[in-house]
Parts: structure tokens; C-alpha cells; sequence
């Protein structure tokens, strides 16, 4: 008998927390069944968020070439050391995350809890050291469009830059807010004692989901920052 269909078939056996609160739907028929589909449509949201980005990549490369110039000079007015600082937060909380989701495995409902709240103090690390970042773009009208009003460029495509740089930076920000909202999701139900070595897909799931968002992060700071 498998680890999953146990917990629904014996979930008032003595031992660790034991995830009561856990079923197995009616078009299910197994709990590693409904596991294993749940682990599937995960990947299948990574994969469009991935499209989602790799798009957004695609428009960097062909803006790139054809303002290089521009892109090399556009690119200084970056804090790479802000940028090397929340690439190193984010990395440790992708090591926190993936700890978490391995105390979920093993029962350890305390060491979950700890690891998911250090986790979301990098994510909120690495939104508050962004907002100094954004704060400073403003002060020096690097905003894209109509908006854009910094002088001393040599190049005359500056504004294309940050345009791209604001629109992948946010939307990768809007990525972190809502994996931080996930994150505290599965910390209050892990509080409830939902979570065990029996039942511990959604913490898998929301990981994956935030390995997804650093990731995607490690390849923006070098292309948006040492583009040169």
C-alpha cells in the first residue's frame, strides 16, 4: 500500500501529524493517482509561465541587437550591487524552500514552519530592496514612454531599455508577491497540521512554483545588468 492511499485509508493511525483534513477526490482512483495528476498540472503552469517569460526574453534579444549601443549605456544606471544582493536572497530562499518542502516529507512540522517563514522574509528582502531600486529609477526619470525624462545619454534609444527592463522587473515582481502569498498559504495550513510524510503535495507544488520565479530571476540579472 502506498504512502498516499494509507493516509486516506488509516488517517486516525497513532504517529506524526497525519493530514486530516485530506481526501481523495471522486474521479480519483488512488491518492498516488490524484498525486501524481496534481504534480502534472503543476509543471503544466510552469511550462506557461515559462512561455510567459520566454517571450519577454525573446523581445530583450531582438531590442538588444538592434540598440546595443543603447543597451551598454542604459545598463550603468543599474545598482548591480542591489542586483547581486537579491540574486544572493533569492538563492537562499530557493534553499530554504526546498528544506521545507523536504521537513514536510519527513513530518517536521516546526522545522516546516521556521523554514517557510525564513523564506518569506528573503522574499520580502528582495521586494524591499527593489523598491529602493524602482525609487531611484523614478527620482532620475528613467521611467519608459512619455515618462522618460533623464538627460546625458549619448544614444538616443536609452528609454527602450528601461522599458524592457520595467516590464520584465515588474512582472517578475508581481511573481514573487504572489509566490509569497502561496508560501503563506501552506504555512498556515502546515500550522493546522495538514501536512505529513503522507500528504505534503501542495508544499511540493508551491516550491516548484518558487524555484521557478528565482530561476527566472538568476537569468534576468545578468542580461538586465551586465548586459555589456
Amino acid at each position: 500500500m502506498s504512502a498516499h492511499a494509507e493516509a486516506v485509508e488509516r488517517p486516525n493511525k497513532a504517529g506524526p501529524v497525519l493530514s486530516r483534513d485530506f481526501h481523495v477526490a471522486h474521479h480519483f482512483d488512488s491518492a498516488d493517482t490524484q498525486f501524481d495528476a496534481g504534480r502534472m498540472g503543476v509543471w503544466l503552469f510552469l511550462v506557461t509561465e515559462i512561455l510567459l517569460f520566454g517571450g519577454m526574453f525573446c523581445a530583450f534579444a531582438v531590442f538588444r541587437t538592434w540598440f546595443f549601443d543603447s543597451f551598454v549605456e542604459a545598463h550603468h544606471h543599474l545598482d548591480k550591487v542591489m542586483g547581486g544582493v537579491n540574486t544572493v536572497v533569492l538563492i537562499c530562499s530557493s534553499l530554504t524552500m526546498a528544506l521545507a518542502v523536504r521537513s514536510a516529507q519527513k513530518s517536521d512540522q516546526k522545522n516546516t514552519t521556521r523554514l517557510l517563514l525564513i523564506t518569506l522574509l528573503c522574499a520580502g528582502i528582495f521586494l524591499v530592496i527593489k523598491y529602493f531600486e524602482y525609487q531611484h529609477k523614478f527620482h532620475d526619470g528613467l521611467l519608459p514612454g512619455k515618462y522618460f525624462t533623464a538627460e546625458g545619454f549619448t544614444t538616443a534609444h536609452a528609454g527602450i531599455f528601461f522599458a524592457v527592463y520595467f516590464m520584465m522587473t515588474g512582472i517578475h515582481g508581481i511573481h514573487v508577491v504572489l509566490g509569497m502569498a502561496l508560501i503563506t498559504w501552506i504555512l498556515i495550513r502546515n500550522q493546522r497540521g495538514e501536512f505529513s510524510s503522507r500528504y505534503y503535495a501542495p508544499v511540493e507544488g508551491v516550491g516548484l512554483y518558487w524555484h521557478l520565479v528565482d530561476l527566472i530571476w538568476i537569468y534576468l540579472f545578468p542580461l538586465l545588468y551586465l548586459v555589456g
